[in-house]
């Protein structure tokens, strides 16, 4: 039988994670998602979509069902989740969750999932494009 481990607390675990994969800055995210390198997916309650508005052309997937929605051989998979290749940007309020978020979307094979620094409040902070949001469909 193998000795339990000690607690480990958030602080730590998302240090451990973090170190697994390269995290991107608002302005390297911009650029990948307008060249077309990259799916970005805001994980954010929609109570806070409402509050701060979304990015334009993110994929909205609340942080519940990101899995079944990204993951490519899943049987509830959006259609942006079009392979283990596609390239992935978590988007959170302030990039906790997110890191998160995207170790879990690497455990499916998507490995090259990784977070947004800061997240949404990093990206509304460097000045790039954000539109209102009233709580109904996501905006095209």
């Amino acid at each position: 039988m193998s000795t339990p481990q000690p607690p480990v607390g958030i602080d730590e675990l998302l240090d451990r994670v973090r170190r697994g994969y390269a995290r991107v800055e608002a302005r390297e995210a911009y650029a990948a998602a307008q060249a077309g390198d990259a799916l970005l997916v805001d994980i954010r309650y929609a109570a806070l979509r409402t509050r701060d508005g979304l990015i334009p052309g993110a994929l909205v997937v609340e942080r519940n069902e990101l899995e079944w929605r990204l993951d490519p051989l899943g049987s509830h998979r959006v259609p942006e989740a079009t392979g283990h290749d596609l390239r992935v940007v978590v988007v959170c309020n302030e990039g906790y969750a997110s890191s998160l978020a995207a170790v879990s979307l690497r455990q499916l094979g998507l490995l090259r999932a990784t977070d947004l620094v800061g997240g949404f409040q990093a990206w509304r902070s460097a000045g790039l494009p954000v539109t209102p949001w009233d709580g109904g469909a996501q905006p095209s």
